[in-house]
């Protein structure tokens, strides 16, 4: 893919417009709503692009929102073959009550190389680049992964700060991290923002771990691709039709445990455009008459920007 500046300004201006149309949502109450306008305004700016686009990450089935669902074509079929991964309004919730966090996610790559995802659950880990290859695993007991995370940053155990959703299935390994007496960080939504967490040490978080979207899994995987981090995920498949989903999508190992470069093949796009401020990125604000956005844009050939935008009120 050709990621000239051009390219890259046309797929922030989806998600800065997606996040814009949000905005005026926020706080009311109704995430479904927030969601709509969301999906709504980025499958009308997909539309208007030179693309032949296909949607492989969708978002929606899980929770009955509405969607750009996956096989949509996008884009007017002149251009480049690509893929898109989509979640409009990455933490519903967030949106809804005014909370930190929200964020309006895609990202992009040449036909064939993300990863089409079910609509099913994900076991994930992720660290930052500066841990070495092999350190960490899937598979690994979470007191092997914990040690050998401080000792590839030279810390105490106690100083190990994992990252994971609140959630009641995930009651096991929060009382493994409490006897190990490592620092928990504890989110209610955002399972991709979650993931990039570990991209900065900014941001204060060692590991992320626990089971969350098999799509959102995909899109952290962009994001993390760029930065050079290290992600594994393997799908969780609990019901029949999940089973058969999965199979009519290509997918023959149900237990398989995929490595980053298997999710993201080559180069990808990924853009973030905050809602809600949070950890990662400024949310929306209205200034002088106009939405302000800012998005964050990764892509392994190119560096790693914030841009801001104006977006007129509608």
């Amino acid at each position: 893919m050709n990621l000239d500046k051009q390219l890259i300004d046309k797929f922030v201006s989806v998600t800065s417009s997606a996040a814009a149309s949000c905005y005026k949502h926020v706080g009311k109450g109704n995430k479904l709503l927030a969601d709509k306008a969301a999906t709504d305004s980025m499958r009308e700016s997909l539309n208007k692009l030179n693309i032949d686009g296909e949607v492989v990450i969708g978002e929606g089935e899980l929770d009955k929102a509405p969607m750009l669902y996956i096989g949509e074509k996008l884009g007017t079929g002149n251009g480049p073959s690509i893929d898109i991964a989509v979640d409009p309004l990455e933490g519903t919730n967030f949106a809804a009550k005014n909370l930190p966090g929200a964020l309006s996610v895609m990202a992009i790559a040449l036909k064939g190389n993300l990863f089409k995802a079910p609509e099913t659950y994900m076991e994930k880990i992720a660290v930052g680049r500066d841990i070495p290859d092999n350190a960490t695993d899937l598979d690994f007991p979470i007191e092997k992964n914990i040690k050998n995370i401080a000792e590839s940053k030279n810390k105490n155990i106690n100083d190990i700060v994992v990252c994971l959703l609140d959630r009641p299935r995930h009651k096991e390994i929060i009382d493994k991290l409490k006897i190990l007496k490592v620092k928990i960080k504890l989110i209610t939504d955002g399972d991709v923002s979650g993931a990039l967490l570990v991209t900065d040490e900014k941001y204060k978080v060692d590991l992320f771990l626990g089971t969350g979207g098999g799509p959102e899994g995909v899109l952290a995987a962009s994001a993390l691709d760029s930065f050079g981090c290290k992600f594994q995920g393997r799908f969780l498949f609990k019901t029949d039709d999940d089973i058969a989903r999965a199979k009519s999508m290509g997918i023959k190992d149900l237990d398989k445990k995929y490595e980053l470069n298997e999710i993201v093949k080559g180069d990808s796009i990924f853009c973030a455009t905050g809602i809600t401020s949070g950890d990662l990125i400024n949310g929306v604000k209205l200034i002088d008459g106009k939405y302000i956005t800012e998005t964050l844009i990764t892509n392994k050939k190119h560096s790693i920007n914030i841009i801001k935008k104006e977006e007129p009120i509608t």
